[in-house]
């Protein structure tokens, strides 16, 4: 069987609690993260789905490098990453790339559409100038985003634009793994919807790898083969996405299950009552 692009191993990421003024200690640890595995093969999507809090992001973060575990195994392409420092995992996030939350936090306002998509060819030291404004032409189109707004800024553009632009920027080193942390969590239902099929169209073009997170598992039934559903810090439950959405085995899930909207005041009332009885258990 072929190695999975991405796998994580007993994954844990602690934060130190500290006291004191004069005499600084450490007095305990925020797990927030704790013993986290899962794959991904090449070409599919996992979707880690939870609500806020739970450790999804310190988790992505984490399995990129962004942040340094306390403990556990990160190995992506056969190559264990928490062994390497300086230019040898500068290279190779080259193949790892990520989609953040706030499509307008993520984007420096002083600098145009150009240089932004621009910006990571020119970081590795990818081509010429010339080369490169071919380049951010193209990944612009990609996404479905006019060229010819390359001179504009980032507050000239709605939502759903900016993240176009984050995912341009995502693609411009060709990567084989993209993390998209609650990438359409900030924009109205409509574009939400034209974000994710933009996402799993790349994906077919592309052969990309997907680490897709988020809090609605709705959202995240539409995008992933494979489910993990996270909680305080752990993975409570893990398995193909149809079976995690239709036959919950954990409580917590049901409970996330019943959090989400439906169009029926009536069918509401009972997903409530079935939502608070279920905290009750969590």
């Amino acid at each position: 069987m072929n190695e999975p692009l991405l796998a994580v191993s007993n994954l844990k990421v602690h934060f130190p609690i500290r006291h004191g003024l004069l005499f600084d200690r450490t007095v305990g640890h925020v797990k927030a993260v704790d013993g986290v595995s899962f794959e991904i093969p090449e070409g599919q999507t996992l979707g880690l789905v939870g609500e806020s809090g739970s450790g999804k992001s310190t988790t992505a973060y984490a399995a990129l490098q962004l942040l340094r575990p306390t403990a556990g195994s990160v190995r992506f392409a056969g190559r264990e990453l928490t062994e390497l420092r300086g230019e040898q995992l500068r290279r190779l996030r080259r193949e790892m790339q990520i989609v953040f939350q706030d499509p307008y936090a993520s984007l420096n306002p002083r600098m145009t559409v150009g240089r932004i998509v621009a910006e990571p060819l020119q970081t590795h030291g990818i081509g010429t100038r010339r080369s490169r404004r071919a380049a951010v032409g193209t990944l612009l189109e990609l996404v479905g985003f006019d060229p010819a707004y390359t001179n504009r800024y980032p507050h000239e553009f709605s939502g759903g634009q900016r993240q176009r632009i984050g995912i341009a920027r995502a693609l411009a080193l060709n990567p084989k793994l993209i993390v998209c942390d609650e990438p359409v969590s900030a924009l109205d239902v409509s574009i939400q919807a034209q974000i994710l099929n933009l996402l799993k169209d790349l994906q077919r073009e592309l052969g990309l790898t997907y680490l897709f997170i988020a809090h609605d598992l709705a959202v995240v039934r539409s995008m992933s083969d494979t489910i993990a559903v996270m909680h305080e810090g752990v993975i409570v439950e893990q398995g193909p996405a149809e079976r995690v959405y239709t036959r919950p085995e954990s409580d917590y899930t049901r409970a996330l299950l019943a959090a989400v909207p439906v169009p029926d005041p009536e069918r509401m009332q009972e997903r409530k009552a079935e939502r608070r009885r279920l905290a009750a258990t969590v």
